[in-house]
């Protein structure tokens, strides 16, 4: 699952920056623009897998793999990552959950402001732009910008808004052990919206099921 995922990303980017030439007065672009993101979101979800051991039971392979998808995916730094991502789930929704708002404002922008700044680095966000001009001396700038760099922004706050803010956001019931909440059943707005993510409490609640089996797990 997690190599059909790199290999479509990479096979699309690859066909948009070298051989599309995009028609802005159709839908096609904008079409192409969000799977591109889809796809995005795909990689950061196989990560996330990885992250709970799930990619592969060879211990090697699997973190491997969460590297190389975590570093597709803007340049986030797997290992850095995986101590957050625990501490999110021992501690979700409280002061020392590192996804968490701080407390006075749970707003969604302020909420996405302090989860990039816990996450961002700065060498992130250079060698991006070093990417950025590499790959417009090759393929055309409105490509690049359009198809490498907008779907990863857009992918961002899919992955928040979907993973994040809208199932920890609020209020939980006091007998609500993950402080998280659910998108309503339906499986395949569940997939487009975030491959299965909104099902939050249940990942939680069953953290050992990849994102491609989470589905089975709500009722």
């Amino acid at each position: 699952m997690a190599g059909l995922i790199v290999a479509a990303w990479a096979a699309l980017l690859t066909f948009l920056l070298a051989y599309y030439e995009p028609d802005w007065r159709s839908p096609w672009p904008y079409l192409l623009v969000l799977l591109q993101a889809h796809l995005y979101t795909g990689l950061f979800i196989t990560a996330h897998d990885a992250m709970h051991g799930l990619v592969s039971r060879n211990k090697r392979v699997n973190n491997a793999v969460g590297t190389v998808t975590a570093l597709l995916f803007a340049y986030n730094w797997f290992p850095g990552q995986l101590p957050k991502h625990h501490a999110h789930h021992r501690h979700v929704g409280t002061q020392d959950d590192p996804d968490f708002h701080d407390g006075r404002h749970p707003g969604f922008l302020p909420w996405l402001l302090r989860f990039a700044w816990n996450y961002l680095t700065w060498w992130q966000v250079l060698l991006m732009a070093l990417t950025y001009n590499v790959l417009k001396l090759f393929f055309s700038q409105a490509n690049v910008i359009a198809f490498w760099m907008i779907p990863a922004i857009l992918a961002t706050l899919q992955l928040f808004f979907f993973g994040t803010y809208l199932p920890h956001r609020g209020e939980h019931a006091p007998d609500n052990p993950h402080h998280s909440r659910s998108q309503f059943r339906h499986h395949l707005w569940a997939f487009i919206s975030c491959y299965f993510f909104g099902y939050h409490y249940e990942h939680h609640d069953q953290p050992y099921l990849p994102w491609w089996r989470l589905w089975r797990a709500k009722v």
